[in-house]
């Protein structure tokens, strides 16, 4: 407890400030720099927008883990959850549809449903069905996260009727949601569009392949752990490692692996736009803008603010990115 008192609110900070300004620099680049959005623009913006949903709940929780009792509320107690929820869901609903339209770019280049006049109305109509699948996903947590008063002091946290499968569809919830449906869904795309882009001779086709599989790995090192212990706490209400040590493992277990995952919005920024030329080039361009004495002998390409985007296939997934 003494330990967690002061290593997780140090962690949550760090994360939020990280996460807040890559986030931020990202929804800047798209907002300033792309006038004409695509279905990935689209995807990037709305990720971005999920990873800060969820940091707005970090230094709530890192004040709650500092004086090991909730002081915000009731409703704050809710307000707070959804948006770790709704964050959760986003970030990994979002990333699925970026991977399926990079496939579905890469592996059917002339025949992809999304063609350039209704890029818009595709793209409006994905984002409000993956918000809406978020809010859904979220809802039976948020509405189960009750304040009671403990002998500590009052807690904030999910409570379920006892004698109900709710905990145990909420973990099977998270599993499948948050892992199975995303990893397979990565592993299955970049599996057909590695071998594509390996058969093209172009010299950017190494740099995407190893793109594609930094997504996987991180995604997959990441927030495994964390299912992992899910997976055994489901088990735990079966009746299976029914003993108060294993139940005392698994809670200290999922502190540890909560952080862990709790990093990963701090890399997408990294992994879906700081790994492209192109969008270090805008970030710098705004940090000098903005910060002229201490980025402006940072050199910048120009050719690469020209805006034109190739539709031929070995770069399609690069020209259409940031």
């Amino acid at each position: 407890m003494a330990f967690s008192r002061v290593f997780l609110p140090s962690l949550y900070s760090i994360v939020f400030i990280v996460g807040f300004i890559g986030n931020s620099l990202v929804l800047c680049i798209l907002i300033k720099y792309h006038k004409r959005s695509n279905v990935s623009d689209v995807c990037l913006l709305n990720l971005a927008l999920s990873d800060h949903l969820f940091l707005l709940s970090l230094p709530f929780w890192a004040h709650y883990a500092a004086v090991t009792q909730w002081t915000f509320g009731s409703f704050m107690c809710h307000a707070v959850t959804a948006l770790y929820m709704l964050g959760f869901y986003g970030s990994i609903f979002f990333m699925i549809l970026m991977t399926i339209e990079r496939y579905s770019v890469i592996v059917y280049t002339y025949t992809w449903l999304f063609s350039k006049h209704r890029s818009i109305r595709a793209s409006i109509a994905l984002v409000l069905f993956m918000w809406v699948l978020s809010l859904g996903a979220s809802l039976p947590t948020v509405i189960f996260s009750q304040v009671r008063n403990e002998s500590e002091g009052w807690t904030c946290s999910v409570e379920l009727p006892n004698g109900t499968v709710w905990r145990s569809l909420i973990y099977m919830e998270v599993n499948i949601l948050g892992l199975i449906v995303p990893l397979s869904v990565m592993v299955f795309c970049y599996t057909r569009i590695i071998p594509i882009l390996m058969s093209i001779k172009s010299q950017k086709k190494h740099k995407a392949v190893k793109l594609m599989l930094v997504l996987v790995s991180v995604f997959f090192l990441f927030w495994t752990p964390y299912n992992i212990v899910i997976f055994l706490k489901f088990l735990h209400q079966f009746g299976y490692m029914n003993t108060c040590q294993w139940d005392q493992d698994l809670n200290m277990a999922m502190q540890w692996v909560e952080t862990i995952a709790f990093c990963h919005c701090c890399l997408n920024p990294i992994i879906y736009a700081f790994v492209g030329e192109k969008f270090r080039n805008l970030a710098l361009k705004i940090l000098k803008e903005r910060f002229p004495l201490c980025f402006g002998h940072w050199r910048t390409t120009e050719s690469e603010f020209s805006g034109k985007r190739t539709i031929r296939q070995s770069s399609v997934i690069f020209r259409t990115k940031i």
